[in-house]
């Protein structure tokens, strides 16, 4: 969880709308039992002025109702529903009360004969709290006061309260359980953006020159802007490294070719020798100076992306052309298995490129056949083979490794699979190599991927 955010405001939105919830619960059953309270002492005293309305004092000071409240609760005994009338000479009292007495009253009660009914929890009969009014009375001018008490069982409010609390418990339950089904909503929307944000950062991989975009919130505005300025810096970076390398490149051109006068005029004056060791080192200078510059068109192929198409067959053809009016191509049998209607999202240079340096190269190691062919499955797949010795296992794993062959000792087939990688993997393409079945020598794999 800590490393999702998704999952972090989730859990925070829970806690939060939980803690909420827990309040309410507690508050509103605050509330309910006030009201419960209320609403209970309204209905005592309704029965209270029922009592006073028919009460007098007998002759012998002991209070006397004439017409008590005809509730069957006050006259079933231990009912939960209790009155009692109390002077100095005694007590009457509901038959619910049976043998058992309501408490003593307050002593604010007591002091004063007050208006108003208060109310109050306290000890009750039958060894169970109630919840009473009181109030002090005078029935006539000349006699005693009588103290007026109806009270109820608080177990018959607790109930109450417990059954509100329990449907108050399960109500917020299922509130909490929406809530949280509306933050998770509004954190997928509001993560949103991100996932844009994300979309336009894998388009920014495919396509080192695309920007994301500018219609963004406010909040994620100033990081999107720090992400374009990032790549604006880093291809200019690129740019300038790949421009620094293929200017040394070419800048070596006219030196080499200027050793390689010398290299013949030292040959033709009969120092063989020192003209042989001269070639050779513009040879490895020269095929430096290739790799280097196959890998900066490879580096600006990768950067910028492409909608062109190209024919397989046609460029397959004329490369072969051009390799047959060669020395090394007069000698072969190249044959051509495409379809004339198979097309590669590469641009025509590119894969004139890559298919010039695999069929140069088989012609110039196989012993008399050399073939090309193509094919759409799941992708655009073409492959050149030849009927020379192969290449060895140790070669091809420095290559699946993404080696350089040029640099692995191997002079077979070196430098022109080593570019023809660059420029395969530039394109997002794969290579393989292993040994033809049909002709015995190398069989190369190009495999693109379908648009």
């Amino acid at each position: 969880m800590a490393h999702s955010l998704r999952l972090r405001l989730l859990f925070g939105a829970a806690i939060a709308v939980f803690v909420a919830m827990l309040l309410a619960w507690v508050v509103m059953s605050m509330l309910f039992a006030h009201h419960i309270e209320r609403r209970a002492a309204r209905e005592l005293t309704y029965d209270a002025v029922e009592l006073v309305s028919k009460l007098s004092i007998g002759a012998d000071g002991m209070p006397v109702a004439d017409d008590p409240p005809h509730d069957a609760r006050f006259e079933t005994p231990d009912s939960g529903y209790y009155w009692q009338l109390t002077t100095k000479q005694g007590a009457l009292r509901s038959h619910s009360l049976w043998d058992e007495s309501l408490p003593a009253p307050a002593a604010a009660v007591q002091a004063t004969a007050s208006a108003r009914w208060p109310s109050r929890y306290a000890p009750g009969p039958f060894g169970r709290r109630v919840f009473l009014i009181e109030r002090s009375v005078r029935p006539d001018r000349s006699g005693n006061g009588v103290l007026v008490q109806v009270a109820v069982d608080e177990a018959q409010l607790s109930s109450v309260r417990r059954e509100f609390g329990r449907e108050l418990a399960l109500f917020l339950a299922v509130l909490w359980a929406v809530l949280l089904g509306a933050a998770w909503l509004q954190v997928q929307l509001g993560l949103r953006p991100l996932r844009r944000v994300r979309e336009d950062l894998t388009a920014l991989r495919r396509d080192p020159s695309a920007r994301l975009g500018a219609v963004h919130p406010v909040e994620i505005a100033p990081l999107t802007a720090a992400i374009n300025d990032l790549a604006e810096a880093r291809e200019r970076d690129l740019t300038r490294a790949r421009r620094r390398a293929s200017d040394l490149a070419h800048s070596l051109k006219t030196p080499l070719a200027a050793l390689g006068a010398q290299s013949r005029r030292a040959r033709a004056s009969g120092a063989t020798e020192a003209a042989d060791g001269l070639d050779r080192a513009i040879a490895a200078a020269s095929a430096a100076v290739e790799t280097e510059l196959a890998r900066s068109r490879a580096a600006a192929i990768r950067d910028t992306a492409t909608t062109q198409e190209s024919s397989p067959q046609l460029i397959a053809e004329r490369v072969i052309g051009v390799v047959e009016r060669t020395d090394v191509g007069a000698r072969i049998v190249f044959e051509v298995d495409i379809d004339e209607n198979l097309r590669a999202r590469i641009a025509e240079d590119d894969l004139t490129e890559i298919l010039g340096a695999l069929i140069e190269n088989a012609a110039r190691f196989a012993r008399r056949r050399v073939r090309v062919a193509g094919a759409c499955a799941n992708g655009l797949q073409l492959s050149v083979e030849d009927d020379g010795q192969g290449l060895d296992i140790s070669a091809e794993t420095a290559l699946m490794r993404g080696g350089r062959l040029d640099e692995s000792g191997t002079a077979h087939h070196g430098l022109g699979l080593s570019i023809v990688r660059d420029l395969v993997e530039a394109t997002a393409g794969e290579i393989a190599l292993g040994r033809s079945e049909a002709l015995g020598g190398l069989h190369v794999a190009l495999t693109w991927p379908a648009a």
